[in-house]
């Protein structure tokens, strides 16, 4: 086995693409999320995924309970050495951004930056305290709309935005651990959440929106997870990567 990753979200969609690769890869996989652990989609991902693989329901909100997860994941299948935080939530509505509303905003950057930061922070811990020797990795999986504003869903791109700092202050913080930290920005990627919008985004994808000229897939995440998580990018600690089919490249 090559070590114990914890992927948020990972029960579906980004998540379980990037959950597949790295148990493909040998590594011991544990899944957490708001989810019921009965559920029909958390019993398919684990069928996928095979024995080596737990999943451990955790609301990211409720930041207390972040050094229970690690110490259930810890007790079943060891220290955690790649984390990917994956979890988020889009925004509840999409509309004039002049009528966001505060409910809608806080919801949002309570899960996709709240939330995120203190499990990060935990794990973080954790990852620094480790003696093993073994290279240990986070992965933020945030968007390309970290930094392409789409002003109908402003609370989700600012989200975003604030996890690509995230991301740079831990990599900085962490580097003299020999830690690496990565910022993964996924662009226009075929899953059940964006099941809603397929028939819009295939056209324009159709019509020149993505340079590669096709949707992305939760594997297309996953096959850059694996490198990362072997520290075959440890010297790149700190950098952003799109996975976006070349879509937040600017064009004339």
């Amino acid at each position: 086995m090559s070590g114990t990753a914890l992927i948020t979200g990972g029960q579906r969609g980004i998540g379980l693409g990037i959950a597949e690769a790295l148990a493909a890869a040998g590594y011991r996989v544990a899944l957490a999320s708001r989810s019921a652990p009965d559920s029909a989609e958390v019993g398919a991902a684990l069928a996928r995924l095979g024995p080596d693989a737990r999943y451990y329901r955790h609301d990211l909100t409720e930041i207390d309970g972040a050094a229970t997860l690690l110490d259930a994941v810890e007790a079943d299948l060891g220290p955690v050495t790649t984390y990917v935080s994956n979890a988020g939530v889009p925004a509840k509505v999409r509309g004039d951004l002049l009528a966001l509303q505060p409910d809608s905003f806080d919801f949002v950057l309570g899960v996709n930056l709240r939330g995120a930061f203190f499990l990060a922070q935990e794990v973080a811990r954790r990852m620094e305290a480790a003696e093993d020797g073994a290279y240990r990795s986070i992965s933020f999986v945030t968007s390309v709309s970290a930094a392409m504003a789409s002003p109908e869903r402003g609370e989700y791109c600012i989200s975003k935005a604030g996890a690509a700092m995230m991301a740079q202050l831990f990599a900085l913080r962490l580097a003299p651990a020999g830690i690496g930290v990565f910022e993964l920005r996924p662009g226009i990627i075929e899953t059940d959440m964006t099941a809603g919008v397929k028939d819009k985004y295939t056209a324009r994808i159709e019509g020149g929106l993505v340079p590669a000229a096709r949707w992305g897939q939760p594997g297309d995440i996953g096959s850059i997870v694996v490198p990362i998580a072997r520290g075959e990018m440890a010297f790149a600690t700190g950098a952003a990567i799109p996975v976006d089919g070349g879509l937040s490249i600017p064009r004339l």
